[in-house]
């Protein structure tokens, strides 16, 4: 037990203070504290996907931990979707794409429990898409409308295109969440993005379906352009109740479809 005290306390944070347990609960594994400490190196030394973490042997001295304990670290970390593992000479561990993914899962993991009808993620896409488009329009980069305005007519050129439809509309709501300049709410949008993709609609858009999105999104695009708020949010509110209505008309039984976590690989 004095050991494991002793690694604890080497893998607190800065200034050596030992975390203590919170309302009576057990301190953190080991495991855990370590993943903390890589998760807060690559933060610290603003590394990026694809950049390297250090070697395995490294790693083991650094942290001063057994290699069980510290594999044990990376496997949950590689389940987060921080990092992945290469394989083959020169392989090890290196940093990945940030991306709601995880969020996705947890959420997934726990409607399943729950038993959450698909419905719910619409009505929280109804609660918060328009609220993102009208932060977009005031607080976009000209450089971030710019994409907006392609991804529109991406879509025009594309519409007769239904894969390449479908990945134009996942990128325009991924534009207009990141130009909304919040991360917290870019994120939990795209976790409900990574659910919406991963149930199996069984649903597919017809060209005049696909033609009103396409116009839906550039009314949207249009009133982020002119900084209207108001009249993003309304377009885009629009835009969202026109999709739960398609599903409604076309797949009713989805709406009542319980989510589960087992449905993709998060």
């Amino acid at each position: 037990m004095a050991n494991v005290d002793k690694v604890s306390q080497r893998l607190s944070s800065p200034g050596g203070a030992r975390r203590l347990p919170v309302n009576g609960t057990r301190p953190p594994k080991t495991a855990l504290l370590v993943a903390q400490r890589i998760v807060s190196e690559i933060a610290e030394r603003g590394l990026g996907p694809g950049d390297p973490l250090l070697p395995e042997r490294e790693m083991l001295a650094e942290y001063g931990v057994a290699r069980g304990t510290l594999r044990e670290a990376l496997r949950f970390l590689e389940m987060q979707n921080v990092i992945s593992i290469k394989m083959g000479p020169g392989g090890g561990p290196v940093v990945s794409e940030i991306s709601a993914r995880p969020i996705a899962g947890t959420i997934a993991l726990m409607s399943q429990l729950r038993r959450t009808p698909f419905k719910d993620v619409l009505e929280a896409r109804l609660v918060l898409e328009p609220a993102l488009a009208e932060r977009a329009a005031a607080r976009a980069s000209q450089e971030e409308i710019e994409a907006i305005q392609r991804s529109v007519e991406t879509m025009k050129a594309h519409v007769e295109d239904p894969r390449a439809f479908l990945d134009e509309n996942h990128r325009f709501h991924s534009l207009i969440a990141d130009a909304a300049g919040n991360d917290i709410l870019g994120s939990y949008l795209g976790s409900l993005h990574w659910i919406i993709d991963a149930t199996p609609l069984g649903a597919d858009y017809t060209l005049p379906e696909r033609r009103t999105v396409s116009r839906a999104h550039e009314r949207i695009a249009n009133a982020i352009v002119a900084r209207d708020g108001e009249a993003a949010a309304s377009a885009m509110r629009s835009h969202v109740k026109n999709f739960q209505a398609y599903l409604e008309r076309r797949h009713p039984e989805i709406l009542e479809m319980p989510l589960r976590w087992d449905q993709s690989s998060w």
